[in-house]
């Protein structure tokens, strides 16, 4: 061994803390504690660290080590945390994989991550198979309520560590782009787990506050970072199940649970405070209620505060680059501030600049730019859009702030070609590339208009190849099942004889915007 390699090595021995190592040291500690709980079964944190460890077995046995990529779908379930510590465990990297997608979509993050192993719900064994056709990487699946028990039960239950740095890649987190096709954001262990330690001290998150839950789904930073400070301080996770969200039974599960912390989004937040008779649950243990991913009116945050006093109001703002949250306000603001997104999280630099990076007076609007240990490490596979992200030396949002006398920060606007419906992004390219594919289809734009519950919804604005022949909503509505996840569809289309363009021929979305605010662009249903 050279003294490079002599020195490689002694840096490794003496790494940092990983998502894996604090599973194994509560494994030890606090064995009977539970770790985990789902709708069927529970998991104390030694059962989990067993189960971990022989999956991570199976997982090397089917040649997984360090740096692969393991890809994760399906619902929520203890399962899926299992194979994200499993894969962690390995040194490989986790890629969570949202379970709405269709085979095509899948099949892109299998094939741009390189993914050599899927582990997926049973359910979904018809889109993996689909997708696998297309994805020449992938070589072995594994079926949760498939053949994910006798794996476990097959494989060993000791293991020889692997020793894996903190500053090691942990997760590619996938998120969509004007360019039309996802991106995905390398976290590291480190981005995580400082991003944990830094909620725990900027929010007072104390030995009292250790039952989480999330509305946010397991794919979603939301869901994987918001578990993170109760795994750190031995807490519990409460997981609840994927599908139709039920406020009424939310509330009971919050009761039951005596949940301290909680996230939603503000659309299931307005049908929590809406289900009758809320206030004859025992809710005294919440101490904090967070929400995030979509705007909320000040309207909610004032019903949020008057259904629980007794909680602490935490609006959280950020995206999935930054292991996501970058700026909160606290409950002591949440009325003094309303409608603001706060201040930065500790471990947070930020400034506020024009095109040329120069920081703007306060007041005025600027991007928000980001730099810390929290940041990503870079988008998989794609140098260019890296370097463009990272121009500067800073992490560059794309949102558009103002910053108060007081220092708090308040979003003017956001990326234009993102609509955010229900919490969920929607890439106005993504969904216009697919479009355009479909032969009745000259061109087409996408914008997002008003929506009582989902905050928005994406409306088509369409030149039809042929006037005389526009293609039928149900034609449309076919061609996007075919291609796109049912959230990203269009609800609504409408057809124009052409689009607005500036002089370099860029859509003038802002125009149609106000055409149909102005009732100028009249639209039907897409479905």
């Amino acid at each position: 061994m050279t003294a490079t390699e002599s020195a490689r090595a002694a840096t490794i021995t003496g790494r940092g803390m990983t998502m894996s190592d604090l599973l194994a040291r509560h494994a030890r500690t606090i064995p009977d504690a539970i770790a985990l709980r789902d709708v069927r079964a529970v998991r104390s944190y030694r059962e989990l660290d067993e189960r971990v460890t022989r999956l991570a077995g199976a997982l090397a046995a089917r040649g997984i080590e360090v740096g692969d990529r393991v890809a994760v779908l399906g619902l929520n379930s203890i399962e899926l945390l299992e194979a994200n510590f499993a894969t962690l465990r390995l040194g490989a990297l986790c890629v969570p994989v949202n379970f709405r997608l269709v085979a095509d979509e899948i099949a892109y993050l299998l094939t741009d991550s390189g993914a050599t192993v899927v582990v997926a719900d049973a359910g979904l064994a018809p889109q993996v198979k689909k997708a696998r056709e297309q994805a020449p990487s992938v070589r072995s699946v594994i079926m949760i309520d498939g053949d994910y028990e006798q794996v476990l039960a097959e494989a060993s239950d000791t293991y020889t560590e692997v020793p894996v740095s903190d500053d090691s890649p942990a997760f590619i987190m996938y998120t969509s782009g004007t360019t039309g096709r996802p991106k995905g954001a390398v976290l590291t262990h480190r981005n995580l787990l400082l991003h944990a330690f830094s909620q725990i001290a900027h929010l007072g998150i104390g030995a009292d506050d250790t039952v989480w839950l999330s509305g946010a789904p397991l794919f979603h930073i939301a869901g994987l970072a918001g578990m993170i400070p109760p795994l750190i301080t031995g807490g519990r996770t409460i997981i609840p199940p994927s599908g139709g969200f039920d406020p009424a039974a939310t509330v009971r599960l919050l009761a039951a649970e005596r949940v301290s912390s909680c996230f939603f989004v503000p659309a299931q937040w307005a049908a929590i405070c809406a289900v009758p008779g809320i206030a004859e649950h025992d809710l005294s243990a919440l101490r904090r209620i967070s929400w995030g991913a979509a705007p909320a009116s000040t309207t909610l945050l004032r019903t949020m505060i008057d259904t629980f006093p007794q909680a602490q109001v935490v609006t959280a703002f950020g995206q999935t680059e930054c292991s996501p949250v970058t700026c909160t306000l606290r409950g002591e603001d949440a009325i003094r501030k309303i409608g603001s997104i706060g201040t930065p999280m500790v471990n947070v630099e930020v400034r506020v600049v024009d095109e040329e990076m120069n920081d703007v007076p306060r007041g005025e609007v600027g991007e928000i730019v980001y730099r810390g240990p929290t940041v990503m490490t870079e988008y998989w596979g794609k140098p260019a859009e890296t370097a463009e992200a990272f121009r500067g030396g800073w992490f560059h949002s794309g949102e558009l702030v103002r910053q108060d006398a007081d220092g708090y920060f308040y979003v003017v606007d956001r990326k234009k070609d993102m609509i955010i419906s229900g919490g969920e992004n929607i890439y106005c390219a993504e969904v216009e590339n697919v479009l355009a594919g479909h032969p009745q289809i000259a061109d087409v734009a996408l914008i997002g208009v008003p929506d009582p519950k989902w905050g928005e919804t994406p409306l088509a604005v369409i030149v039809p190849a042929d006037p005389a022949d526009p293609p039928t909503a149900a034609a449309i509505e076919a061609y996007c099942r075919e291609h796109l996840a049912a959230y990203k569809r269009p609800r609504e289309i409408t057809f124009v004889e052409a689009l607005p363009r500036n002089p370099s021929g860029k859509v003038l979305k802002t125009r149609l915007r106000e055409e149909r605010a102005a009732g100028a662009l009249v639209s039907r249903p897409a479905v």
